[in-house]
């Protein structure tokens, strides 16, 4: 094919196949949705069980678990980056985005923790759970994560009148609307494209 002449037709076609498998691979299927989601899911229900009924003497080591979602989202990320041969605008839009809200996070913990104010620290949560979501959700065209990270800022601005504990349980529903289904609806969409 290398010294044959395409026809218009042929190229429309290569240009719209490329065009298509991009668009395919938009959502990476949702498994860093659902691993994220089901993992801060656990550990802010676990946190609020360990807290209100007094469980555990370090409640806040439930927190562990993210240590561990992010080693295994790290070998995750190495083999799949290593099949995929060419790297989109979409992908390297979306790891700006992620890596902007992993930067935030840890100084969000950081700061919080020297200050000792832990009342503000989930309010900001859900509010940095919003902005990377949202973005996200610009970016692939997909409003299910856009109204996900709505949510979040909508449960931020709930969160300052409530007691601290509590809003573990807001944590709760902002992941499980920002992250758990959207997930789900996007393996859907993976599953339904690549067929």
């Amino acid at each position: 094919m290398d010294n044959e002449k395409l026809e218009p037709v042929q190229s429309l076609q290569i240009i719209e196949s490329m065009i298509h498998s991009a668009r395919n691979r938009f959502s990476d299927n949702g498994h860093l949705y659902l691993l994220w989601g089901w993992v801060v899911l656990i550990c802010s229900l676990g946190q609020f069980a360990a807290l209100k009924w007094n469980l555990l003497e370090h409640p806040e080591w439930i927190w562990v678990l993210t240590w561990l979602a992010l080693l295994y989202q790290t070998i995750y990320l190495v083999r799949r980056n290593k099949k995929i041969r060419v790297s989109t605008y979409t992908d390297d839009m979306l790891k700006a985005i992620w890596m902007v809200f992993v930067v935030c996070g840890v100084l969000l913990a950081w700061v919080v923790g020297r200050l000792g104010d832990w009342k503000t620290m989930y309010s900001l949560i859900l509010m940095i759970y919003g902005i990377p979501t949202v973005l996200s959700g610009t970016v692939l065209r997909f409003k299910p994560l856009i109204w996900g990270g709505i949510f979040c800022w909508v449960l931020c601005a709930i969160s300052i009148y409530l007691p601290l504990i509590y809003n573990l349980l807001l944590v709760s529903l902002a992941v499980i609307a920002a992250w758990i289904i959207p997930g789900y609806l996007m393996q859907q969409k993976f599953a339904k494209e690549n067929k």
